[in-house]
């Protein structure tokens, strides 16, 4: 699925009755504006000198759980994840990045995790068995997160942000865990959602 483009938001949040993807998506840009650190991140990551990025993952989607239940939009979030897209695999060029990024919000008073999805193959297989496959984009990082209800990528470029979601934000939106099995590794997905669940207790789950 291709990374869809969206202006600035100026309208209110539609009636879940009525929502299409175009509604979701706009909907999901004025909860990520409602959390100033997903918008902060937003707005500096251009000047970490990558081109390939996503903010992505638990800071996207608990900032929408955050508000379904009525709680502060940032409660439960452990940490702030940005991807990217990088040839050179390297450990000496994905941490120049990290410390680029540790200085760069070295203000903020959250953890950005920041992470070459091209470096991802290397140390996979030793971690949870499995090969990852090739990367080409940053993208494939979020294609392959365990569960496809958090496979949300987000980025702002100048006045638009654009909006990655291989499958669709229903799921999201309805607090809907749903596993994706790109990669076989249930008890990842097991153990994310069991925290999600305690977190978050409105969301509902589908099994492995």
């Amino acid at each position: 699925m291709a990374a869809s483009t969206m202006p600035l938001p100026i309208l209110s949040i539609e009636p879940s009755q009525r929502r299409t993807n175009s509604s979701l998506e706009r909907e999901l840009v004025l909860v990520i504006e409602k959390n100033r650190w997903n918008k902060l991140i937003l707005a500096r990551a251009d000047q970490l000198g990558i081109t390939d990025w996503w903010l992505t993952s638990g800071c996207i989607a608990q900032s929408v759980w955050n508000v379904a239940c009525g709680r502060e939009i940032d409660a439960g979030i452990l940490d702030y994840d940005l991807i990217y897209y990088d040839s050179d695999t390297s450990w000496e060029a994905e941490d120049v990045v990290i410390r680029k990024a540790r200085s760069l919000f070295a203000d903020l008073p959250i953890e950005v995790q920041v992470r070459n999805q091209a470096r991802v193959p290397l140390w996979y297989q030793a971690k949870f068995g499995i090969p990852f496959g090739t990367v080409m984009r940053a993208s494939d990082g979020i294609d392959r997160f365990p569960c496809a209800t958090v496979a949300v990528g987000v980025k702002r470029l100048e006045e638009q942000f654009e909006i990655y979601s291989p499958f669709g934000l229903a799921s999201l939106f309805d607090g809907h865990l749903r596993p994706n099995k790109a990669l076989p590794i249930r008890e990842v997905y097991e153990a994310k959602t069991d925290r999600w669940r305690r977190e978050w207790p409105h969301l509902s789950f589908e099994r492995w």
